[in-house]
């Protein structure tokens, strides 16, 4: 107990010298989170040597001298798996670093030179970097919070799409014919929440985006708990609040009930209470051209999930979050990922159909002044831009290595800069491929504006 009151004390003093910064990095399932996360520590701690961040001042101006890796502040929290994503990255042939599965911690001693020197100050400044991973998914369960079980039960049942619903299909056909009123069968129950819990699954892999409850893809230690057990009924479709309370509490509605209600304050509000309200930035990472290539249900489905997401960070007086948690993100970022996986001349385009994804979000957090900045990034460049000359034409093309191991040379295809119309989706021609990591020789990693994203998220304390 003093030792941890200890920490906390020494956190308030260096926040007090603004020598502090807490920076969570989210995103949804093949957002990048983890190439991000790895990049970022590995520029910083090459700052003055390889890395190249023209776009962060402090670098330019050879100011950013460079950053160490200490012990993190919450010895609780798994540390951030930085050595073995970088050993993947090396490996021959270079692989992806595995994603990690929940909560991430790491703290960087950032060192610069101060931009203004005065008189009888030292001529280096240190700045502690608090990074903090975790999944996106976690994010979609805030909306759980304003809603019982029956509420949740019929938004599940009514926002399932044609596509879904065909990986809904075992699952709706176990738990169809449950009666409410029926005393529950724990055997049963689990039963069908592991069918929910495959659907959901199956959904992700298929690019599906908004999903709930988060839990259930990323379940870590939960695994099996009878809190990760509950599922959308059925049966309630035409149920009325007054009618289930009054089912007997061994009834299937009540057991559910009770799990859902378990699952809000035991599952979802100690994430914002003990984590979420201690971030000071945040950095929102998006797979927009996954959604694209996906087609029109997920690419909708995309636009949902991220409308979602974005509640977290609605700091209106009128916000849950805000009711619930006092917030206190000063500063937050969007960033669609693997802009590598287009050419050049469409980053602007991407950069501007994720502003046209989030425009409502985005104008909400512009309304309560919060500071946020769109922009589109490849925290680890897997292809090299080329052009192509055919009968006098120059056309832009990408060279890089697909998963498989085959070399191409291609072009993408454009990237609208506008929500896409109905009839986008009959013409478009995209092949928006899977790249793996270029090979290498130690150094820092290459990348497409991860310096203008650091500039936003840390550049104004390394004045």
């Amino acid at each position: 107990m003093r030792q941890s009151l200890t920490r906390e004390l020494a956190n308030l003093v260096e926040r007090g010298r603004d020598r502090q910064l807490r920076l969570a990095v989210t995103g949804l399932s093949r957002s990048g989170k983890t190439a991000f996360l790895t990049s970022l520590v590995n520029q910083l701690r090459h700052a003055g040597l390889e890395a190249r961040l023209d776009l962060m001042p402090a670098a330019r101006e050879g100011r950013l001298l460079g950053a160490r890796r200490v012990s993190q502040p919450d010895l609780g929290v798994p540390r951030f798996p930085y050595d073995q994503a970088m050993e993947a990255l090396d490996a021959d042939p270079p692989r992806w670093p595995e994603p990690t599965r929940g909560i991430s911690e790491l703290r960087l001693t950032i060192r610069y030179r101060p931009a203004r020197r005065k008189l009888l100050r030292s001529e280096t400044a240190e700045l502690s970097l608090d990074l903090f991973d975790y999944p996106g998914e976690w994010l979609l369960d805030l909306p759980l919070l304003g809603h019982d079980y029956l509420d949740w039960s019929l938004a599940m049942l009514a926002e399932a799409g044609e596509q879904r619903r065909v990986l809904l299909a075992e699952w709706e056909a176990a738990a169809v014919g449950l009666d409410p009123a029926a005393e529950a069968n724990e055997a049963e129950l689990a039963d069908i929440a592991a069918l929910y819990a495959r659907s959901l699954q199956a959904a992700r892999e298929a690019g599906f985006a908004n999903l709930q409850p988060g839990r259930f893809l990323l379940p870590g230690d939960l695994e099996g708990a009878p809190v990760l057990q509950f599922f959308p009924l059925p049966a309630l479709r035409d149920a009325t609040h007054a009618e289930l309370a009054k089912l007997p509490s061994r009834s299937i509605y009540a057991t559910l009930s009770a799990r859902f209600r378990h699952y809000q304050q035991h599952i979802v509000r100690p994430f914002y209470r003990d984590h979420f309200r201690r971030f000071d930035r945040q950095i929102v990472l998006v797979d927009v051209l996954g959604a694209i290539n996906a087609g029109p249900e997920r690419f909708e489905d995309l636009s949902r999930a991220l409308g979602t997401l974005m509640q977290s960070f609605d700091y209106g007086k009128r916000s849950l979050l805000s009711r619930l948690f006092s917030p206190r993100i000063d500063r937050l970022a969007i960033a669609a990922t693997k802009a590598d996986h287009v050419t050049p001349e469409q980053h602007a385009n991407l950069t501007a159909l994720l502003e046209a994804l989030l425009a409502e979000p985005l104008q909400d957090l512009r309304y309560a002044d919060v500071p946020v900045k769109a922009l589109s990034l490849a925290a680890i460049r897997a292809t090299e831009a080329q052009e192509v000359t055919h009968q006098n034409q120059r056309t832009p093309a990408l060279r890089g290595t697909t998963l498989e191991g085959e070399e191409v040379l291609m072009f993408p295809g454009e990237v609208p800069a506008r929500l896409p119309e109905a009839d986008f989706w009959t013409r478009q021609g995209f092949d928006f491929r899977a790249f793996r990591p270029a090979s290498r020789e130690g150094g820092a990693l290459p990348h497409i504006r991860l310096d203008a994203a650091l500039d936003w998220l840390i550049g104004d304390k390394l004045q």
